[in-house]
């Protein structure tokens, strides 16, 4: 899971826009495509305390924007001022070259995830993992996400049969969630 650099670059510069839009930058993807590169943005919340219990929830409050918070999620109007607020800053540093298409979006229920400590919330669950190098001679496969070692930058997750892998994070080219109701 580790960034390349101009993705590094380009988070530095992303994130105090996004944050001042009070939201959080979950993650980016810049995907250079010939001519029109793609930029794309992640936003998210902290619902972490709702889902605790330790933030108390009674009435919906309605903002600005005329949409219902309830303190979880992204609602269209976020993605419209977190865009507003890079494009401007993008439009000053001017930190890509050439074209490219800048969207903004919630990470959504098959959420990417771009950092080790990302995953934590999730243990239990089911991931999607594609690796830069087989582990066992597999570089793709869904499995149950057992344990995020922030200290060692690894994961457990335990594939069909309850075999258990344990995983270099440096070794992740690309985590997401498996949605499942």
């Amino acid at each position: 899971m580790k960034l390349s650099n101009k993705t590094q670059v380009l988070q530095d510069l992303i994130a105090p826009a996004v944050n001042a839009c009070d939201v959080n930058l979950w993650g980016i993807e810049f995907i250079p495509q010939g001519k029109r590169s793609l930029l794309r943005i992640y936003i998210d919340r902290d619902i972490l305390d709702i889902e605790q219990g330790t933030v108390e929830v009674t009435e919906p409050v309605i903002n600005e924007d005329g949409e219902e918070e309830l303190g979880r999620g992204i609602g269209v109007q976020d993605c419209v001022r977190v865009t507003q607020q890079v494009g401007a800053m993008l439009d000053v540093h001017d930190p890509i070259s050439g074209e490219y298409a800048l969207e903004v979006s919630s990470p959504g229920w098959d959420r990417p995830f771009f950092q080790l400590h990302q995953m934590q919330n999730y243990l239990g669950k089911q991931v999607a993992l594609r690796l830069i190098a087989a582990v066992e001679n597999r570089r793709k496969f869904q499995a149950k996400l057992l344990s995020v070692d922030l200290e060692n930058e690894s994961i457990q997750v335990e594939v069909e049969n309850q075999h258990v892998l344990l995983i270099d994070s440096n070794n992740i080219d690309k985590a997401n969630l498996i949605y499942q109701d």
